[in-house]
């Protein structure tokens, strides 16, 4: 069960520093940082933001895996098979993660407009905009969340606390941003180039370990 914890844990970090949804996350709270002069109502504003993000996860996570385990057969079928789906799944994600495959996926757009109303609207409107923007799945936050975190609960018995802990994860580098661009820390552009290149290394040594225990779960569940 540590591992599983851990492991959704990761998940949720390795979302939140992709390319996409960092990039969304650092343009929001930058825009709240050039809105208002008050670090303090920065930070409550991006920390409305963040737990708008990290309950969106989470309970959408919940939802999921509640569906799908409260149908008997559907849940039977589960507990049949999950292990020897898992493998294959792993290893799919696993060669996603490493950009040997590719796929586009669905998600929901919001107006610029929109964006900005939300923003200026107090801590109810920014904590809605980061909900708005954890449904606006990027296909590498997509693979982790509904390929990885997904059937990994499914296989555990208290799988439905691992969606928690994945939104913890998410939040945690944007506390990160939020305190760094609040308090306008002038290296910021360094730690963001640095964090880019960590997140190409984790992503490729976490798609060769994806790769490996999906290999390992087929041998053993499968072969």
């Amino acid at each position: 069960m540590i591992i599983a914890i851990f492991s959704a844990f990761w998940f949720g970090i390795l979302t939140s520093i992709s390319p996409c949804p960092l990039a969304t996350n650092i343009a929001a709270i930058s825009f709240l940082s050039k809105r208002l002069s008050q670090p303090k109502l920065v930070l409550r504003l991006g920390f409305a933001y963040i737990f708008g993000r990290m309950v969106t996860y989470a309970v959408l996570g919940v939802v999921i895996i509640t569906s799908l385990t409260s149908v008997p057969a559907l849940a039977n079928f589960l507990q049949r098979y999950m292990n020897k789906a898992l493998g294959p799944i792993l290893v799919i994600v696993g060669l996603f993660l490493l950009d040997i495959f590719k796929f586009n996926a669905p998600s929901l757009s919001i107006s610029h407009d929109r964006q900005k109303n939300l923003a200026q609207s107090g801590a109810r409107g920014t904590f809605i905009l980061g909900a708005i923007f954890a449904l606006s799945f990027c296909p590498l936050s997509a693979g982790l969340f509904f390929g990885s975190l997904i059937p990994l609960s499914l296989s555990q018995k208290c799988g439905i606390l691992l969606p928690f802990f994945y939104g913890i994860g998410t939040a945690l580098p944007v506390v990160f941003f939020s305190i760094s661009i609040a308090l306008g820390l002038k290296s910021f552009s360094s730690w963001f180039n640095k964090l880019s290149m960590f997140e190409l290394y984790a992503r490729k040594i976490t798609g060769a370990i994806f790769i490996i225990v999906g290999l390992y779960y087929i041998y053993v569940h499968i072969l």
